[in-house]
């Protein structure tokens, strides 16, 4: 039986993977930012592990998270994703992805890649914080602020501060796990080591 001592929030099967595999990981495929860009907006009122239950849907839904696939997407294909059970049919959500994939591709056009804009807010390496408890985990700080700020600048909805805070912890630019958890180690070695 595995004996490791993770964040308090892993409880499940599924979000165990997710902890142990994912959350944190620096991401620097533009793809993938955009799938949790994507996820965390549809999370908004909602679980994440209601999240992860439907995130094979997603993928499936929405082309494997191709923005340039999804920026197409037309009246007649947004109508199919609300009658999706697999998704969160939120008519909002599902056009803001949508809306969304069209302003990814002119960040990528204006910077070369989602993932040289987004990783300017922490300086282009993870923030290596020293939790305790989730307690003291913020839900928001001045680098998502200013995240928020310029993605709804340029046009992207379903990014408030909390949500891009959430963005930032998933895809390992802040490693926000607890002091006490084996990844938060694992993953500053990580950093540490590719900055050498």
């Amino acid at each position: 039986m595995d004996q490791r001592t993770r964040c308090t929030w892993a409880r499940t099967a599924l979000s165990i993977a997710y902890h142990d595999l994912e959350w944190g990981v620096p991401v620097h495929d533009d793809n993938l930012l955009f799938e949790f860009l994507t996820l965390e907006g549809a999370q908004a009122g909602l679980s994440w592990e209601t999240i992860l239950k439907k995130r094979e849907a997603y993928r499936l839904a929405f082309v494997g998270f191709d923005p340039a696939r999804v920026a197409r997407f037309r009246p007649p294909q947004v109508a199919r994703l609300l009658r999706n059970p697999g998704i969160v049919r939120n008519r909002l959500k599902i056009g803001s992805t949508v809306s969304n994939a069209r302003a990814f591709l002119a960040v990528q056009e204006e910077f070369g890649s989602f993932d040289a804009y987004v990783w300017r807010f922490v300086g282009g390496t993870p923030r290596v914080n020293r939790w305790r408890t989730l307690r003291q985990l913020p839900a928001r700080t001045p680098q998502s602020d200013a995240l928020s700020r310029d993605l709804l600048g340029r046009g992207f909805k379903f990014v408030g501060s909390t949500i891009c805070y959430a963005f930032m912890q998933a895809v390992g630019m802040v490693n926000d796990h607890l002091v006490g958890c084996f990844r938060h180690g694992e993953l500053r070695t990580a950093v540490t080591k590719r900055s050498r």
